[in-house]
């Protein structure tokens, strides 16, 4: 017994060494939501195909497992995402798992190509919103968000369509509380149960 604590605790140790040392980790097994914890309807996260496949009533997964000890303060992520049409979704970081409502904490990117709010991905929700849409639904792509110090930027598909620095922004709103850049985990939004979005690959590169 004390032979396999010492053989995961390597295994832990090596994850977040490898973390720390700037290789990318994945987040999602491709199996289950093995590491994640699911708000509101848990229901609407499925796993099919070794893809997360979200579609149901409003709902956010958390980040909870062991890499970085699910606290990220400078960060890469890379999401691999494929939404179906008038589907609304999120990614969110800096944030911390809450039971029930939309996170009061942290920033989101915004995933929608084709849904009726005008905020499209790439999005730094509210605070710097993109309006072009640069991929279609049906077609996987890849949104990456990097954050160091006062600095967001987000790619899609290698192109940078945002970028944000927190302590230049004169127009920030005195009741932004906890949307700030601060340091916590990642989440995914089912944002409404007509949104049907496919997430295949969640990985992270701890910067220093």
């Amino acid at each position: 017994m004390k032979k396999i604590v010492s053989l995961l605790t390597l295994v832990l140790l090596s994850l977040n060494l490898s973390a720390q040392g700037g290789d990318w980790i994945e987040l999602f097994n491709g199996k289950n939501m093995d590491g994640w914890k699911i708000s509101d309807n848990p229901a609407s996260f499925n796993v099919e195909d070794g893809v997360i496949k979200v579609d149901g009533p409003r709902a956010h997964a958390f980040y909870e497992g062991k890499v970085g000890n699910h606290d990220f303060k400078n960060f890469e992520l890379m999401v691999e995402v494929k939404t179906m049409p008038k589907a609304n979704s999120g990614i969110f970081f800096h944030t911390v798992f809450q039971e029930t409502g939309w996170p009061n904490k942290g920033y989101e990117v915004q995933v929608n190509q084709s849904h009726g709010d005008w905020r499209k991905t790439g999005s730094l929700y509210s605070f710097n919103d993109v309006k072009e849409v640069f991929v279609k639904d049906g077609e996987w792509y890849t949104e990456h968000i990097i954050v160091n110090g006062d600095q967001v930027t987000v790619k899609i598909n290698g192109k940078t369509v945002m970028e944000y620095n927190e302590s230049e922004d004169k127009n920030r709103p005195a009741n932004a509380g906890e949307k700030k850049i601060d340091r916590g985990t990642f989440a995914l939004q089912a944002h409404d149960p007509e949104s049907v979005i496919y997430y295949k690959s969640v990985k992270v590169k701890i910067l220093p």
